[in-house]
């Protein structure tokens, strides 16, 4: 027996078995046997969970635009390109002015996810740098201007830099707010601005550490600027390194501007992403849990009740137990609030912005949503690489959705794209963030 004083270093797993072990995991897996619109909508299909020895898993290569390319967009619709050269460009922020803040960032650095995962989260890491979404985070959010009104910014500067994954922002008052992955932070700000003048303060801490599997936190006001909202994705699938670690997850908080101080506003939110207000109701878009075939669990789209349950990890889409998370909890199952509408199976929904004040015109009407869809690696085929229009009736979503923006994956089925923050510029226009193109589209309707 070997003394722990004299314990050999562990093996560290080779080259060659990570990658033929990236192979066969891309390998292994099903297909989706219903179509593809199928999960989208009020009343999607849920068909019984698949189980495989492996996730299915289906990445489209990254491969950025080439020059002079750019996605589809629909018809009676025109995009262009507003800036470029980023670096990978997640979340936007239009401030009065016209001006555009763009949060920089990817993960921060998470060794207990690592450890805790293993050989498998290092294959998911080469997955994830296949797919274009492994970059080292720039931790700035910079600042872009269309001085000249011709739809194109000429002015780029570093608004903020040495953030810690930053994410959502809000402005209230002479005050901007930025969810970095583990604080809420203010900066004072003045119109005109072209980089913050003053210090980061901390608001308050938000669920972070060394795991943080759902890094992002996106952030907005109140219509009176009062409250501020946080989102928080879980530290896992569906909880499989225990609940302890999913401590304040899963989750919107809420928090008093003034004092800081938060309280959970819904919980059993797998992964809350993008906020956005339809008259005085929150609604969010959510990422549900992966490894239950391709045709489960659709992605959705839901107002937000305070001190609603949402069903994570115990059961999905209202009621439909997942019997992984053990012990289980049917107690908070029997609360469970069904989500208003699904936005597909695997399609990483993760922009949201009313359509409040957009030009666009034609199907585009002001009452509906925009939602950017990052896209899939757990369906075959993949699905999302694309922005669509969710149209309301009234305070609820209300029809198929329209596709938007196309054209993020090419013929070969490559990623030249992939859409994230969506939000409606100060001559309403969609702008549109492309993480993996280091781009922000812009798109126009026809000419007024």
């Amino acid at each position: 027996m070997v003394s722990s004083r004299h314990a050999l270093p562990a093996r560290q797993p080779s080259l060659a078995l990570l990658m033929a072990s990236a192979l066969l995991l891309g390998a292994c897996g099903e297909s989706a046997k219903l179509k593809v619109d199928t999960g989208y909508g009020p009343d999607p299909e849920l068909p019984a969970p698949v189980k495989t020895m492996l996730p299915t898993v289906k990445v489209a290569k990254a491969q950025p635009w080439q020059e002079g390319q750019m996605p589809t967009a629909a018809s009676g619709t025109t995009v262009s390109k507003f800036a470029g050269g980023l670096d990978h460009p997640r979340w936007i922020h239009v401030l009065p002015n016209g001006d555009v803040l763009v949060a920089e960032s990817n993960a921060p650095e998470r060794p207990l996810r690592d450890e805790l995962l293993g050989i498998k989260g290092k294959v998911m890491g080469m997955v994830m740098k296949r797919a274009g979404a492994a970059t080292p985070s720039a931790d700035r959010i910079t600042l872009l201007r269309d001085a000249d009104g011709d739809g194109t910014a000429e002015v780029s500067s570093v608004f903020l830099e040495n953030l810690t994954s930053p994410f959502g922002m809000a402005l209230v008052g002479n005050e901007l707010f930025i969810a970095n992955t583990d604080a809420l932070v203010k900066v004072p700000y003045q119109a005109g601005d072209t980089r913050a003048s003053g210090p980061v303060t901390k608001v308050a801490d938000l669920p972070g550490g060394a795991l943080n599997h759902h890094w992002t936190k996106g952030l907005i006001a109140s219509a009176d600027g009062s409250r501020l909202y946080v989102s928080v994705g879980s530290n896992s699938n569906v909880a499989e390194h225990g609940m302890a670690h999913e401590e304040g997850r899963a989750a919107i908080w809420e928090f008093d501007r003034a004092t800081g101080k938060g309280r959970l506003f819904a919980t059993g939110l797998r992964n809350p992403v993008g906020m956005a207000w339809q008259g005085e109701t929150l609604w969010t878009s959510v990422n549900e849990r992966d490894e239950l075939g391709s045709d489960l669990v659709p992605d959705y789209m839901t107002s937000v009740r305070d001190g609603a349950f949402y069903g994570w990890p115990y059961s999905y889409y209202g009621q439909k137990v997942d019997e992984r998370p053990q012990p289980p909890r049917p107690d908070l199952v029997a609360t469970a609030v069904r989500p208003d509408y699904a936005l597909g199976n695997h399609t990483s929904s993760l922009g949201l912005a009313s359509a409040r004040g957009s030009t666009l015109g034609g199907p585009f009407a002001e009452g509906g949503m925009f939602v950017g869809q990052h896209g899939s690696w757990n369906r075959k085929p993949p699905s999302g690489y694309k922005v669509i229009y969710v149209p309301f009736s009234g305070d609820k979503p209300n029809g198929q959705p329209v596709d938007v923006l196309t054209g993020f994956l090419d013929a070969d089925g490559k990623a030249l794209g992939r859409p994230v923050g969506v939000a409606i510029d100060g001559k309403g226009a969609l702008l549109v963030a492309d993480d993996v193109g280091n781009v922000i589209w812009r798109v126009t309707g026809p000419p007024r």
